[in-house]
């Protein structure tokens, strides 16, 4: 009984943290918010393509004007891709056709197609309390600089994408038509060897290309051909995503850490467990943030009060301090 009065007096300890502990629990069966932004100097039409078996999220297919964003809400396990679709026009029969990444449908949704190669893709599979994967895909070849970063989610959630421009490097064989896209060397020369099919579909017998190998010396961290999964995929628990075409240069910093944008590739293997982090400096400041609410702990905090003489502050403190304790242990151990 006095247990229980002790954490009814501390009542900003215990709603703080049942409010942390609720979001996180929200957080898990929300999905992840995606947003999108255009830092390009022209208008972007970002495509979105739901993998079978996922639903549909608010837009297949929008405009996103220079310097604007939009985001958009997905549900846990859910998987699909994103790219942008670059000079959108109107042709003479009123069909809206794209220079590079267009999808076919005639408008600006594109109602369940995919982009047209060549095109840079952002492919996504949320987890289900589980692990985020994530990565920027050059396997159909490239048409616009794009990065992925994550917010909020614990684990290694490193930044990834491509923000050189492939096109001023791309080799004359491989240059789309318009020279607004760069293809791979697949679709270029529709050689099993370069398409990792038929006696080359597995990854002893499917090797980087000379041409792979300049895509991936360019952008380290994104899929360079179909079996480059050790240094291309990453994962995140419970984050949000803002994919960006068109970034600034390197100078930037993850949200996570304080590498540049896009370091050097990790050996990360899809499917490994990360470091996480559940006891972050966030989490913990919310917590003592919480606890230094109360006047008399916050007295004592800055030397204004002694607990001597205060027998029923001090094992309120020490039942507080417990409590606390266990939540953090709960929080670590997930």
């Amino acid at each position: 009984m006095g247990l229980f009065s002790s954490f009814h007096h501390s009542s900003p300890f215990f709603s703080t943290l049942i409010v942390l502990l609720l979001v996180k629990g929200l957080k898990e069966v929300s999905g992840a918010t995606f947003t999108f932004v255009n830092k390009c100097e022209f208008t972007v039409w970002p495509g979105i393509l739901a993998s079978a078996g996922s639903p549909k999220l608010e837009s297949t297919g929008f405009e996103l004007v220079q310097g604007s964003s939009r985001s958009f809400q997905a549900p846990t396990a859910w998987s699909g891709r994103f790219w942008g679709r670059t000079n959108c026009n109107l042709d003479g029969s009123g069909r809206i056709i794209c220079n590079t990444g267009d999808c076919g449908s005639g408008e600006i949704e594109c109602n369940g197609a995919g982009a047209t190669p060549p095109a840079t893709l952002a492919e996504f599979t949320l987890g289900s309390g589980s692990q985020d994967f994530y990565d920027v895909s050059l396997v159909d070849g490239y048409n616009l600089p794009m990065i992925i970063e994550g917010t909020g989610g614990s684990g290694t959630c490193s930044s990834t994408g491509c923000i050189t421009d492939l096109n001023q490097l791309c080799p004359a064989e491989l240059k789309a038509e318009g020279g607004g896209a760069c293809k791979s060397a697949c679709e270029a020369f529709a050689s099993p060897e370069y398409c990792c099919s038929g006696t080359y579909n597995s990854p002893a017998t499917c090797r980087p290309s000379v041409y792979s190998e300049m895509f991936k010396s360019a952008c380290p961290r994104s899929y360079s051909y179909a079996y480059d999964d050790a240094t291309s995929t990453f994962t995140c628990n419970g984050a949000d995503y803002t994919i960006t075409f068109c970034p600034s240069p390197p100078s930037q910093k993850s949200s996570r850490d304080s590498s540049p944008m896009i370091p050097e590739p990790t050996t990360e293997q899809p499917g490994s467990e990360p470091e996480t982090k559940p006891g972050s400096e966030s989490e913990l400041g919310s917590l003592q943030g919480a606890t230094l609410s109360n006047s008399w702990l916050a007295d004592m905090a800055i030397g204004g009060s002694s607990m001597a003489g205060k027998p029923n502050l001090a094992f309120q403190f020490m039942s507080n301090l417990i409590f606390l304790v266990v939540i953090y242990l709960v929080l670590l151990l997930e």
